[in-house]
């Protein structure tokens, strides 16, 4: 089937044409038709089978007819993530040239004021993350009740994120009649909860099973220990060692991780850049844009840049940690072998990683191949737990002088004395010993307190005598008011009047 046969409109057909698309992929070509005839859609449907075009393209047409009228958008997508959102606004870009639609981007770490100006000119598309949707509302800058049609974009991230009741609140403020369009990668049993609560009657299409990988994915497993210097190592030797690496995305679980490998990485020569969601929106811009340009060979990310990016010609995944959701190792490898090419994703396991990689395999319904020797082969004589931080077994206890208390066993063993050895003597005084309190000479004994000499009255005693000044049986003449003690001589003196 051809783009032409699922009812597009003349200029969208010539957008497709000239990004160079013949063929539908299977979620676009079931979706397409439903969304044109105005009903909810619910598309399931694994990362990199190319949802987006799916509801773009018909909104698209669906929108060639009206106008949009100022503060009041016509048309919103929520997306999880500003990356995300502003892919959208691409696509957007790419298939609406040549006509007159208004695209607007409602994402955080950029001016308010820029954006309150496009909403105030009037926005057929507006392409927004929940949070900033939300500030914009309750600022009184955008009314919502002339959304024709809602489109709701990797619920499933929506859920991770925590975005679930800003999307309740964010359904409840749009019409009753709209379009609601809902695309997640999985269905989880909250997200089937939403689904049911504000979708009306809608088209089920789920192309591939849920939670599963692409076929075009060589996914491999490497042993590594627990310790950051040997795992950054491994790293470090699978990236070298890879064959065919064009370019490559390296995931952490966490954000500090991912400075570390990319401080690391960039310090042994690699040509890599970073990116998570504690950067600004300009430096994940910049981080972005180099890697999709080809300046920079390497990505580390965080889960941030796990969903949904599309950087078409991927060759490579390296998951530096095993994911702690399962469902997020499908999302991670599905950055690489996209729309039919081919691709290879590396997942570092270390001792720890025995229930992560549990969870992977039983949730993709697979065992996952080990390049070079199985975790259990590999006997790696990792440290145990408490010693994993910032230091040591031997330093655990130690105070800040760095000493290390005593055993308790010890010190009793040294407290023991046998019978038999009674000549025997302990070169260490033992408190015993020492004289007792009551045996030591005592302190004199000081003089209750009213018995003590009244020390600062009589300091104070001679202290008057020296001040004449406070005796007021003492005859000095009128005291002068201004000057005190330093009245001037000669205005002393009388004075004859002529």
């Amino acid at each position: 089937m051809n783009f032409t046969e699922l009812g597009l409109s003349p200029k969208v057909l010539e957008a497709v044409t000239a990004s160079g698309y013949t063929q539908p992929t299977p979620i676009q070509e079931m979706a397409i038709p439903r969304v044109l005839e105005r009903k909810d859609v619910l598309g399931i449907a694994q990362t990199g089978t190319g949802k987006t075009a799916a509801f773009t393209l018909p909104m698209i047409t669906l929108l060639e007819q009206g106008r949009a009228r100022a503060r009041m958008p016509r048309t919103l997508i929520l997306e999880p993530t500003r990356e995300l959102a502003a892919q959208v606004e691409e696509s957007f870009n790419k298939y609406t040239s040549g006509q007159k639609l208004n695209v607007a981007l409602l994402i955080g770490g950029v001016s308010f004021g820029d954006q309150d100006m496009k909403i105030a000119r009037g926005v057929d598309v507006l392409i927004a993350t929940p949070g900033r949707l939300l500030d914009h509302f309750e600022r009184g800058k955008l009314l919502l009740t002339g959304i024709e049609i809602l489109v709701i974009d990797e619920a499933d991230r929506m859920l991770d994120m925590g975005f679930i009741p800003d999307i309740e609140r964010i359904c409840k403020m749009v019409p009753f009649t709209r379009q609601t369009l809902f695309f997640s990668a999985t269905m989880p049993p909250e997200i089937q909860r939403i689904t049911e609560a504000f979708l009306h009657n809608p088209v089920r299409i789920e192309i591939a099973r849920q939670a599963t990988t692409a076929e075009t994915i060589t996914q491999l497993l490497v042993a590594s220990p627990s310790d950051p210097s040997q795992k950054r190592e491994t790293l470090r030797r699978l990236m070298r060692d890879a064959v065919d690496v064009k370019n490559g995305i390296i995931f952490c679980n966490r954000k500090s991780d991912v400075q570390i490998v990319w401080k690391s990485l960039e310090k042994h020569g690699f040509s890599v850049a970073a990116l998570h969601g504690d950067m600004d929106q300009r430096a994940r811009t910049v981080a972005l844009d180099g890697f999709r340009a080809g300046t920079m060979q390497y990505l580390v990310a965080s889960d941030v840049a796990a969903r949904g990016l599309d950087v078409p010609d991927v060759s490579h995944v390296f998951n530096y940690d095993a994911p702690h959701h399962a469902e997020d190792y499908v999302h991670r490898i599905g950055r690489t072998g996209r729309a039919g090419r081919l691709g290879t994703a590396y997942t570092i396991i270390t001792p720890a990683d025995d229930k992560n990689l549990a969870a992977i395999e039983a949730m993709i319904k697979r065992s996952i191949d080990w390049l070079g020797p199985t975790l259990a082969d590999a006997k790696f004589e990792d440290a145990p737990r408490s010693d994993r931080g910032r230091g040591s077994r031997e330093d655990a206890g130690r105070g800040r002088g760095g000493r290390k208390p005593r055993p308790v066993k010890e010190a009793q063993n040294e407290a023991v004395v046998s019978v038999d050895a009674a000549p025997v003597v302990d070169e260490k005084p033992k408190r015993e010993a020492r004289p007792e309190r009551r045996d030591r000479p005592q302190r004199e004994e000081l003089p209750r307190r009213e018995e003590r000499p009244q020390r600062k009255e009589q300091a104070a005693q001679p202290e008057r005598t020296q001040s004449p000044r406070r005796h007021h049986q003492d005859d000095d003449g009128p005291t002068p008011k201004g000057l005190g003690d330093h009245m001037p001589g000669f205005m002393m003196r009388s004075t004859k009047l002529k």
